[in-house]
């Protein structure tokens, strides 16, 4: 896996396996002697979902952070270097070891910033154990079936649930370059010319792994997908949602609508216009300067 300069590789064991994380702890963010950064206040970076998505995603991003707090970004359970468990994943599973995550590696609430899918997973873990949560920073937090949209029914995802095909497909269609590249294009990023090759190296490399493909057709088939709408104004953590103008599927009107469920919780909704998916590879310095002024603000 490709990981920024200084980071160190740890693992933990979940209920469903274990669970590797990445923290950057060695030279430059940390000199010999130094003074260990468990004194600062954890801030997690957890990835979205897609084929062969991994916390790479966050890779451009998390190291700006890591002099100010103590940052922590795994991948999550069936994606990256983590255990790939035989299994029809399910919404639970990922609540679960989300927490499972934060109570096993943090002693306060945390602060935590994450994207698309597994944003909404994070919404419903916060929920669920508001005590392991400081405040949430939330690139496209969407349950892709919000609002009563039925995204199984989708022909993509009735094509990837019948048995045989759907594996076909994945070896086929979506763990390879040309696959790789052609959903970055259409799902994640809102220009073509800003997918570069190591872009498309790490998710393939992820992709590839043994029993990679059960995350991933999980995800494809629906079976992660759920209305967040339903459940968003039980959220009480100060929130910030960062949304990307040319998202596919998810635009920004759906955004505001969950946002506009809980002001209480959600303090800001920031679009950002030519911008997709993922605003932390699509324009790192920019997803940046957002963290860090939400930061502030959440935990003022």
């Amino acid at each position: 896996m490709i990981e920024p300069i200084g980071v160190e590789t740890h693992s933990l064991v979940t209920s469903l396996g274990r669970m590797v994380y990445y923290t950057p702890t060695k030279m430059p963010w940390q000199e010999a002697g130094e003074a260990s950064s468990d004194q600062r206040p954890t801030l997690i970076f957890l990835h979205g979902f897609g084929g062969g998505s991994s916390a790479y995603e966050w890779s451009k991003v998390y190291p700006a952070f890591a002099y100010q707090y103590r940052v922590l970004a795994p991948d999550l359970i069936g994606w990256g270097r983590s255990e790939h468990p035989e299994r029809r994943y399910q919404v639970d599973d990922y609540i679960s070891t989300i927490q499972e995550f934060m109570e096993q590696t943090c002693s306060e609430p945390a602060l935590v910033v994450a994207s698309s899918l597994t944003a909404a997973f994070t919404i419903r873990a916060a929920i669920q154990r508001p005590d392991l949560f400081q405040s949430l920073i939330l690139t496209t937090p969407a349950g892709l079936s919000d609002f009563g949209q039925d995204y199984t029914s989708s022909f993509f995802a009735q094509l990837v649930s019948t048995p045989i095909i759907d594996q076909i497909l994945y070896s086929t269609a979506i763990a390879t370059d040309a696959g790789i590249r052609n959903f970055l294009e259409n799902r994640q990023f809102a220009r073509p010319e800003r997918i570069h090759p190591e872009i498309v190296n790490a998710y393939l490399e992820s992709a590839l792994k043994p029993n990679a493909e059960y995350a991933a057709l999980s995800f494809v088939r629906g079976d992660l997908s759920f209305d967040l709408s339903l459940y968003i104004s039980q959220l009480t953590i100060p929130t910030a949602f960062i949304w990307g103008q040319q998202t596919q599927f998810i635009g920004p009107q759906i955004g505001k609508r969950l946002a506009d469920l809980n002001p209480e919780a959600i303090k800001v909704f920031q679009p950002l216009e030519d911008v997709g998916l993922t605003p932390q590879l699509e324009l790192p310095a920019v997803t940046i300067g957002l963290i860090r002024r939400f930061l502030q603000l959440l935990t003022e």
